[in-house]
């Protein structure tokens, strides 16, 4: 598509995720935000405090229908994702979106469509796009390091949920719309099926507290590579990690960011020259996708996907 010096952007949620993207967006320089929404007058405060002049609306639809923009990231609770995404891609605006793409099937199948349809720029935020490590375990695949991948497997700890940073986001604590699963592990089944695939559920098995998962446990193919995922609230240190284990080298993830290679005797960590990937790297990724630039990016198809494996263990799929 064609777009101006630079992209007229609107904000629609405000909660942590929105807020740093509306903060990172105001310094980018292919950005210019014109307006953000969130129904809370609480969060419209500080947006005004920490931006004056920004134009704020609490109707996410007002920003939607009355302000000139080319696109809109939505970081609003994910029961809204599908609505806002649709409206806007219907009146030709590009949409980058928080992940999950939507937690009902039926939308994020809408969302997918609707953006077949119109041609609009689409692409979800899920840190592994982009993140350095991933980039180099993806060269690893390529240049032939990793031999032969034998498993991949993911496991999470958290000693509370929601985690300190999500506590005032209620919905991230539900079953409705939120977990782990979702709200973590999408970003490795994401970091998956782009390495190897798209994954074909095996068994899925999820316990519940009075909110949201407690435990879950799935198994999936990627072909017929085994794929193993582990999570729980519990006593212990929060663990994020992502190994893939090859014939000749095995490479692991941990803590988002680092990277470990581990050959026939022990784990080594790998020194990333690359930069790390943040909000302002894949702020910079969807600016190139509406140039009709390669990108790193997820697009709302691999999200649903994605959507689809979390899911059945909800047994939605």
């Amino acid at each position: 598509m064609e777009v101006a010096s630079k992209i007229r952007l609107g904000v629609i949620g405000l909660g942590v995720m929105g807020a740093e993207m509306l903060d990172v967006a105001q310094r980018h320089p292919q950005f210019e935000v014109v307006v953000a929404a969130d129904p809370s007058a609480r969060a419209l405060e500080r947006a005004r405090a920490a931006h004056p002049g920004l134009a704020c609306v609490q109707d996410p639809d007002e920003l939607l229908g009355q302000h000139a923009l080319d696109a809109v990231y939505i970081a609003s609770p994910p029961a809204t994702h599908a609505r806002y995404a649709v409206r806007a891609m219907k009146a030709g605006l590009a949409v980058f979106a928080e992940k999950p793409l939507a937690v009902d099937l039926a939308e994020g199948q809408e969302m997918v469509t609707v953006a077949a349809a119109t041609g609009t720029v689409n692409a979800l935020n899920f840190v592994m796009s982009d993140r350095a490590a991933a980039l180099a375990v993806a060269k690893a695949l390529r240049t032939g390091q990793v031999g032969a991948v034998r498993r991949i497997e993911m496991r999470f700890t958290f000693p509370q949920w929601p985690r300190a940073f999500q506590e005032d986001a209620r919905w991230v604590a539900g079953q409705a719309q939120g977990g782990f699963l979702r709200e973590v592990a999408s970003h490795y089944l994401f970091l998956t099926d782009r390495l190897l695939g798209p994954l074909s559920p095996v068994h899925t098995h999820v316990t519940y507290s009075a909110a949201a998962e407690d435990a879950a446990y799935g198994l999936f193919l990627a072909g017929d590579v085994p794929v193993t995922l582990s999570g729980q609230v519990a006593a212990g240190p929060e663990t994020y990690e992502w190994t893939l284990y090859g014939t000749d080298r095995s490479y692991r993830i941990t803590d988002w960011a680092r990277l470990w290679c581990g050959d026939h005797r022990e784990w080594t960590p790998v020194v990333l020259e690359e930069p790390r990937g943040s909000e302002h790297t894949r702020l910079g990724e969807f600016a190139r996708a509406m140039r009709g630039e390669d990108t790193t990016l997820a697009d709302f198809a691999a999200g649903l996907r994605v959507q689809q494996l979390v899911e059945r263990f909800h047994r939605q799929a």
